[in-house]
């Protein structure tokens, strides 16, 4: 029981961290009125989200994957760890940016937190293939929902620094989505049957 209890919270932290359609604890926003409220809102989701993905490689600890869908993952993780801390530094630099801004409609929020329970419960009760094709999905949302979020992000900064570096970690979530959906589309077209309903051409 004392090897079996941590892994079992472990599961439930990554099973969380995989869900990225959850919806993120609403926090008071702070600072400056005058703040863009497209910027901070934008900046806080991303935040989370990328605070949240860089701990993906968790995975490691209690599932087997192939080495690809491995080191994909692992590549998320650190790429994820990087813009959060730039995200931070944006932060302490300038007052104005409120990483707490994050505000969601009482609707969407139900919605996104019945999503992560559903997509909890598949990752933590499957395994090999059929395991590997749901997180494979999970990424897809989780980088493209990043992809956007830091192109908006970006569109509504004013200062041509961050907003190039914004750019930048926009085209890095892209080319991860990229990388996970070829690597999806290549495990679909391996496997002759999985959960997701997804056949073979």
């Amino acid at each position: 029981m004392k090897i079996i209890f941590p892994l079992l919270v472990v599961m439930l932290s990554v099973a969380g961290v995989l869900t990225g359609c959850q919806s993120p604890k609403a926090r008071p926003a702070s600072g400056s009125s005058a703040a863009p409220p497209t910027r901070n809102n934008c900046y806080s989701l991303l935040h989370q989200l990328l605070d949240e993905e860089k701990d993906v490689s968790m995975l490691r600890f209690i599932k087997r994957e192939h080495s690809d869908v491995r080191n994909l993952i692992k590549k998320i993780a650190a790429n994820s760890a990087t813009g959060s801390k730039l995200l931070e530094e944006f932060s302490r630099n300038d007052p104005s940016i409120n990483l707490d801004d994050i505000r969601l409609p009482p609707g969407e929020a139900a919605t996104r937190d019945a999503i992560g329970s559903t997509k909890q419960k598949e990752l933590l009760g499957e395994s090999g293939d059929e395991f590997e094709l749901t997180l494979l999905l999970t990424q897809t949302e989780a980088l493209s929902y990043a992809w956007h979020l830091a192109q908006v992000a970006g569109e509504n900064e004013s200062q041509p620094d961050r907003a190039r570096a914004l750019a930048g970690v926009s085209k890095d979530m892209q080319n991860l989505y990229q990388e996970v959906f070829g690597l999806l589309l290549s495990k679909t077209k391996s496997s002759p049957t999985n959960s997701i309903g997804i056949q073979p051409d």
